[in-house]
C-alpha cells in the first residue's frame, strides 16, 4: 500500500491513471497521445504504476496494453470504508458522472493479484468444479474447457447444469482462460430489488467477456490477471462485476476468496453486516 501512495503522489502519474479510467487498455503510443511529456517519461511514469500494482499490462502481439487495476484501490477503500460508506461513495460518484455529463463508453474491469500456488493447481481453481463450488458461493462451473463448448451454471450439486449461453473463447492451460459472460437472469432482479421492465432493459446488454491470465510470479506464486470486457456503453453489468452495486461484492470479492481458498484450504467469509 505504501507503494501505492507514493505513486499516487506524482500529478503526472495520476493524470495517467485518469486516462485509463476514461479508456482502460491502451497502449503506450495511445497514452502519449495530447501530452506535453516525452515517451520516454511517460514509459518512466507507467513502470513506476505498474510496480505498485497501480496499473497492470497484457501483451497482444508486439504492443503491450495497460489497464488501470482495480485490487490496490480496492484495498485502500476495504480499509478506510465500511461496507455502507463504500455504496455511498458510489451513488455520489454516479451521481457526480450524470450530472457531468460523462457517460463510461465501453468499461473495462482489469484487476491483477498474486497468489501463493503454482499456475497448475490455479487452473484447477478456474475449470473445476469443486473448487469454483467453494468460492463461488455455492455455484460450479462445468465445461470440457474446449473452445466452443458451454460453460454451464450448476447451483447446487443436484440441480441440473443451467446453460446460461456462456462459450468457452480461449483455453491454453496453465496460461489463459477466457469464457463469454452471461446475461442478467431473474434471480438477479429478485436480488437487486429490480422491476420486470428494469430487468427487461438490462437484458438488452449485449454480452461481455471475462479473460484470466496466468503469469508465474518467482518459485512459489502466480500473477493472476483478469480481464473483463466488451460491455455495452453505461453497463449495468459492469457495475455489477465490478462491486459498485449495493449487494454485489463482484469480482474484488469473488478472487479474494479464490486466493484466500488457495493460500489457507478454507475461502474468505461470507461478509457480514449491515444489508
Amino acid at each position: 500500500m505504501d507503494d501505492a501512495f507514493r505513486a499516487l503522489a506524482d500529478p503526472s502519474r495520476r493524470r495517467l491513471l485518469d486516462r485509463l479510467n476514461e479508456r482502460n487498455g491502451q497502449t503506450l503510443r495511445e497514452l502519449c497521445e495530447g501530452l506535453a511529456t516525452t515517451r520516454q517519461a511517460v514509459s518512466k511514469h507507467l513502470s513506476v504504476l505498474e510496480a505498485a500494482n497501480l496499473v497492470t499490462t497484457v501483451r497482444r502481439g508486439r504492443e503491450k496494453v495497460h489497464y488501470l487495476n482495480a485490487a490496490p484501490i480496492n484495498a485502500i477503500a476495504d480499509r478506510w470504508l465500511s461496507r455502507y460508506d463504500r455504496e455511498r461513495a458510489a451513488t455520489l460518484a454516479d451521481l457526480t458522472t450524470a450530472l457531468e455529463g460523462q457517460s463510461m463508453q465501453s468499461p473495462t474491469f482489469a484487476y491483477t493479484t498474486y497468489v501463493t500456488t503454482t499456475p497448475q493447481r490455479l487452473w484447477a481453481a478456474l475449470i473445476e468444479p469443486a473448487f469454483t463450488r467453494r468460492y463461488w458461493g455455492g455455484i460450479a462451473l462445468v465445461s470440457d474447457w474446449q473452445v466452443g463448448s458451454p460453460v454451464l451454471w450448476q447451483d447446487t450439486a443436484a440441480d441440473e447444469p443451467r446453460d446460461l449461453g456462456q462459450r468457452v473463447l480461449a483455453a491454453e492451460p496453465y496460461r489463459l482462460l477466457s469464457y463469454s459472460w452471461h446475461g442478467f437472469q431473474a434471480e438477479h432482479a429478485e436480488h437487486f430489488g429490480w422491476s420486470a421492465e428494469e430487468l427487461a432493459a438490462r437484458r438488452g446488454e449485449r454480452r461481455s467477456k471475462v479473460t484470466f491470465q496466468i503469469d508465474p510470479h518467482g518459485p512459489t506464486a502466480v500473477r493472476l490477471t483478469v480481464i473483463h470486457d466488451d460491455f455495452s456503453p453505461d453497463s449495468e453489468m459492469h457495475r455489477a462485476i465490478s462491486g459498485q452495486l449495493d449487494g454485489s461484492g463482484g469480482w474484488p470479492e469473488l478472487l479474494a476468496s479464490l486466493k484466500t481458498l488457495l493460500e489457507t484450504g478454507e475461502p474468505m467469509p461470507e461478509p457480514t453486516g449491515a444489508d
